[in-house]
């Protein structure tokens, strides 16, 4: 995995996890693979991935069967993509918005090109 300098690791794993909940490879109710496995996989530190894991289980994306391992949770994909809509309306749109008013273009002019 290629690691970008804007986003933290951890923040960066936890994408890469989120992308594969959502697109089925990691479905409801499966374990997740071990920490020590993602950070063998990755190339990073464990603690890193432990800090990914924390992240994910604080938002309520996956949660912890003590003693057994990390598990997705039922609507995890529900959460990740209420997390990415609200991150794209937050970070994303006024720029784009911005960016479609210097260039003198509308929604419609926008909508025409789809």
């Amino acid at each position: 995995m290629d690691f970008k300098k804007q986003k933290p690791i951890y923040q960066q794993i936890a994408d890469t996890l989120c992308e594969r909940i959502v697109g089925g490879e990691l479905p409801a109710e499966e374990r997740m693979p071990s920490v020590r496995d993602v950070a063998i996989q990755l190339g990073v530190n464990p603690n890193t991935v432990m800090r990914t894991f924390e992240y994910l289980q604080q938002a309520e994306i996956i949660y912890n069967k003590r003693g057994v391992g990390y598990f997705v949770s039922p609507d995890a994909s529900d959460r990740i993509l209420a997390l990415h809509r609200k991150e794209f309306i937050e970070e994303e749109l006024p720029a784009f918005l911005q960016k479609i008013k210097l260039l003198g273009l509308t929604l419609d002019d926008i909508a025409k090109m789809q």
